[in-house]
Parts: structure tokens; sequence; C-alpha cells
């Protein structure tokens, strides 16, 4: 299964794969204790960024619709 990423409407950025790999600005690794599926704060109240605890709700609203980026500028 390729990685995933889901833009939850008033929520996280859910991410599922097999081999998930999340490292932080040193590219050191997470530990993420064999999960498939962890999910990523967009709101920034989480206690545990970068992962996704719950604090959102009822504080943040995006309602997640896909659109098409414009072509990258060469």
């Amino acid at each position: 299964m390729p990685t995933k990423i889901t833009v939850l409407s008033n929520g996280s950025l859910r991410v599922e794969g097999e081999d998930i790999e999340i490292v932080d600005a040193e590219g050191q690794p997470y530990g993420l204790g064999g999960r498939q599926r962890v999910s990523i704060c967009r709101c920034g109240l989480s206690k545990q960024k970068p992962f996704c605890d719950g604090s959102h709700k009822g504080h943040f609203e995006h309602a997640a619709v896909a659109f098409d980026l414009p072509a990258p500028k060469v």
C-alpha cells in the first residue's frame, strides 16, 4: 500500500502506509511504534506536536476540499 495522506475537514492530516517514516528538522526519526496510521496536527493546539491529540475539536475549522495546484514555475 503506498503512503496516503488524507486532509480531514476540521481536523488533522491522516498519514497511512506500511512503512511510514516521519523525521524532525534535524532528520531524526520519530518512533512510531510500528503504527501504519498516524495523525499530524494542523491546528497548532496539540500537546503532542507534531501528532494530533484531538485538541482541535471545536477550535479549528477548515473544510478539506481537493483542488489542483498550478504547474510549478520553471
